[in-house]
């Protein structure tokens, strides 16, 4: 159970934290100080209806096919979880990027909503990082601790949404220097390792 509370919580945070266009805006929110609760509570709730639908998704996908098809998905998963580990790896060398936050005049709260919401469902990504991988990685676990795993996975995101939206004011001259972007690189592809190698072990890819 707590095992796979970690899993799913680790998994979840760890594909959620890289930066891009959604994570920018609600930083970008908790800078200027405007609707920071409702982008927040937005951004992980929507998070966490795609991960249940990934996990029930995926689990009623698999159960219509035999054990070879289940083997076959944890495998691609695993190259996929594996390659993105390298690609974050190779940025601890490389990453010379800096956090810049346009801040600009916020708009009313159902524009700042409606941008919210096609950053968030208009990212092809979200679809393959929610309802994929974490679907595909959930299928280690037995229905109780799966439960586990998908709250696991949905609390990732509520920690990290509002962490980033109310800590964003202290957490920007941080994330300006190049070395904090490389360590969060490697922690990213460390856990990204881990669970590949876990997957392909559970596809019989490996030992």
């Amino acid at each position: 159970m707590i095992s796979a509370f970690f899993t799913g919580f680790f998994t979840g945070l760890s594909l959620i934290i890289a930066i891009g266009a959604q994570n920018s805006f609600v930083l970008r929110q908790g800078i200027i100080g405007k609707h920071i609760f409702h982008v927040a509570l937005f951004c992980a709730l929507a998070d966490a209806l795609l991960i249940t639908f990934g996990v029930v998704g995926i689990s009623f996908l698999l159960n219509s096919f035999d054990t070879q098809t289940s083997d076959w998905l944890f495998g691609f998963a695993a190259i996929w979880l594996f390659g993105y580990g390298i690609i974050r790896f190779k940025a601890c060398f490389t990453n010379d990027l800096s956090m810049e936050i346009e801040k600009s005049l916020s708009k009313n709260l159902l524009s700042t909503l409606t941008v919210a919401f096609i950053l968030t469902f208009a990212n092809p990504h979200v679809y393959l990082d929610t309802m994929i991988l974490i679907g595909t990685i959930s299928q280690q676990f037995s229905n109780g601790n799966k439960f586990f795993y998908t709250l696991g996975a949905s609390m990732a995101s509520f920690v990290f949404f509002f962490s980033l939206a109310y800590g964003a004011k202290l957490l920007t001259p941080l994330m300006q220097k190049p070395s904090s972007w490389r360590i969060l690189d490697g922690l990213i592809a460390t856990i990204m390792f881990s669970i590949a190698i876990n997957l392909a072990i559970a596809g019989n890819w490996l030992f």
